[in-house]
Parts: structure tokens; sequence; C-alpha cells
């Protein structure tokens, strides 16, 4: 008798396992129309993301014109890689990063780290031309994402 409930048990249990695993690579999308992959959100959800997403760019472009200055603040500077670290990240919804694809996922992740990591080195003093290499190889991340995915709000 213990067998025959076991078994079904143990079974459904694999599948499940399965089915979060896909999702988590995978998450919810489909083929877009363009080529790229649509990400599919809730309307809420989408516009979360895109407001993270802007204020990712609004950071990078706080740096940039600092560096253009003449005697740029270090502080600003700092201040504004550091409000889009980790910590950032850290805020987002369980329910919205199950539905976003592994890649999408682990680019998001790496560029948050990244800014914390241009934050320290905005305290450790880096010239101007190895911070704005540091942010171009994040940006360059940002166009390849952009290039690869798409949101789609339902």
């Amino acid at each position: 008798m213990k067998r025959k409930v076991c078994f079904p048990a143990i079974l459904l249990w694999v599948i499940t396992l399965t089915m979060v695993g896909w999702f988590f690579v995978k998450g919810w999308t489909t083929k877009g129309s363009d080529g790229r992959t649509e990400i599919l959100l809730a309307v809420a959800e989408r516009d979360q993301i895109l407001a993270e997403m802007r204020q990712l760019l609004k950071a990078v472009d706080g740096v940039v014109r600092e560096l253009g200055e003449p005697k740029p603040d270090l502080k600003l500077m700092e201040a504004a890689a550091r409000a889009v670290g980790m910590h950032m990240a850290a805020d987002t919804e369980p329910a919205i990063m199950a539905k976003l694809p592994l890649p999408f996922k682990q680019m998001g992740m790496s560029i948050h780290k990244d800014m914390d990591s241009l934050a320290d080195a905005i305290t450790q003093h880096e010239t101007p031309q190895q911070l704005l290499k540091r942010l171009s190889s994040m940006t360059a991340r940002c166009t390849a994402c952009h290039d690869m995915y798409r949101f789609s709000a339902n």
C-alpha cells in the first residue's frame, strides 16, 4: 500500500521540481515578431522593470556628466553608482524574478554588482579613463540585452 502512495508522490515531486527548474531558466517568454525573446509580464511588472532600467541609465548619466567636469564631484558620482547597486536588485519582487529568463537575470545582476564595483573604484580614485572603461563594459551588456529581449505586457 505504501509503495502505491509513495511512487506517485515522488513522481509528482520530480515533475514539479522539473517544471520549476524549467521556468527558472526559461522564464515566461515567447519568440517575438522581431526575433528577440519576448518576456511576458503584467503591466505593473513591466513598468517596474523599465523604471529600474531608467534608474540605471540615470546613474550612468550622472557619472558620465561628472567625468566631463574639470573637477568631478566624487561623492556625487559614488552616490549615483551606489544607488543602483546590489541593494536595488534585492528589492525586486520574487514573482517578477521568476518570470525573467536566466540569462536576463544574470546580465541584470552583473550590472548591479558592477555598479557597486564602480562606486568602489570612484572612492579609490581610479582615473576617468578607467571609470569610462568600466562604464563601457556595462553599457555593452545593456545594449546586448536590449538586442536580445523585449517586454510584452499582458
